[in-house]
């Protein structure tokens, strides 16, 4: 194998494709990044897999001889993210693959290629959707999802295909973040649920390409009317131009999370959300992990504290609009933060029942009456 390739593309491409790399692969070769040229030699694929999730990225080169090898794939990538702009140039001799980029040269042991796993192929593809507003809606719902390997249903986020609406769901159990989205479906009777691991989710939208589409593509089988999914297969696919990534689905029932939510408030405060953002900053720097952020809302106005007693102590005050009896409510302060900042508009609505139960936020819709595409559901803490 002997090719030329630009510096940027292809650190791009192998960053893509090294987000499948297991930091501690189960044997050795899931540790390396297969390079492959195409027949006619003007590509070059790249590939990651760990036997969970897979990727693969292509990118154009000018190429002298054909070839294929597996190479440390992390290694790789911190080469190439350092090698000087221009061209980088790679060639293999027998079980060596040197890379050079301007003055630099680096010379690195292949991994055995033989003993490299196929690939799974792509699911069925069931629609598209705009890479900008998946990536937007998946970065709003995922913090809300468990880091606790213990329940895997609660790593994943949901993702509900019913005709035209896609809802992306998450949560940890102490509090449930929603975003409803509009999607392009192959068949508009589409009504299928996929449990992604939401870390996987997250490192793929990090990489999709701006102001472009997303193919979507699940195991499915005909059910009837519409499409269903199939639990044998239990994978969904994304390509986004030259890039592509599989992952296996979780094999798990989500929870009903639409009755979760309140159908009526008994009070309401309109928040600008970058001034409430700050002042929870400031307040909880006193305030530990787990240690509650108290809020008391009346009037025009909600007062923060953190702290009491000997320990250090934070109050502020900010201007609200608020409608309801007066009430106090506390909350993890990094969970207050997560649902404030997935809020898109410069405001959000905070609904509120009992001091005890879940509150809501939600953006402030364009027009009134209005139903909010993003919400974001949160269990206070009780207050001594």
């Amino acid at each position: 194998m002997k090719l030329r390739v630009d510096r940027d593309a292809f650190a791009e491409a192998v960053a893509w494709t090294a987000r499948a790399l297991p930091t501690r692969p189960a044997v050795p070769v899931l540790a390396g990044i297969r390079l492959e040229l195409s027949e006619d030699g003007s590509t070059l694929h790249l590939s990651g897999f760990d036997y969970e999730v897979s990727t693969r990225a292509s990118v154009h080169v000018l190429s002298e001889e054909s070839g294929a090898a597996l190479v440390p794939g992390r290694l790789l990538a911190e080469i190439v993210r350092n090698l000087p702009p221009g061209s980088v140039h790679i060639d293999t001799d027998g079980p060596r693959v040197r890379i050079s980029g301007g003055a630099a040269r680096f010379t690195l042991i292949t991994m055995p290629l033989e003993d490299y796993p196929s690939l799974p192929g792509m699911p069925g593809r069931i629609g598209s959707i705009s890479a900008d507003a998946f990536a937007t809606a998946v970065r709003q719902v995922t913090p809300a999802a468990s880091r606790d390997d213990t329940l895997p249903m609660l790593t994943g986020a949901y993702l509900d295909f019913r005709g035209d609406t896609l809802n992306v769901v998450a949560t940890d159990r102490y509090r449930i973040a929603v975003r409803e989205l509009w999607w392009n479906p192959d068949d508009q009777g589409v009504d299928v649920a996929a449990l992604v691991p939401a870390r996987t989710l997250g490192d793929t939208v990090r990489g999709l390409v701006t102001r472009s589409n997303v193919d979507i593509a699940l195991s499915t089988v005909s059910g009837g009317e519409g499409v269903g999914l199939s639990p044998a297969e239990g994978m969904i696919g994304f390509e986004n131009g030259e890039r592509r990534t599989t992952t296996r689905l979780i094999d798990s029932e989500f929870v009903k999370y639409a009755s979760w939510f309140p159908k009526e408030f008994a009070a309401r405060a309109e928040v600008a959300v970058a001034p409430l953002m700050e002042a929870v900053k400031r307040v909880a720097l006193v305030a530990d992990r787990n240690t509650p952020l108290r809020l008391a809302f009346s009037g025009d106005e909600v007062v923060l504290e953190a702290g009491s007693g000997d320990d250090a102590q934070a109050v502020e005050a900010i201007e609200v609009a608020y409608e309801g009896e007066p009430m106090r409510l506390a909350f993890r302060p990094d969970y207050l933060m997560d649902g404030l900042t997935a809020v898109e508009s410069d405001g959000a609505h905070l609904n509120f029942t009992e001091p005890t139960k879940p509150a809501v936020f939600t953006e402030v819709p364009a027009k009134e009456g209005e139903k909010p595409s993003f919400r974001y559901l949160v269990q206070p803490l009780r207050m001594p």
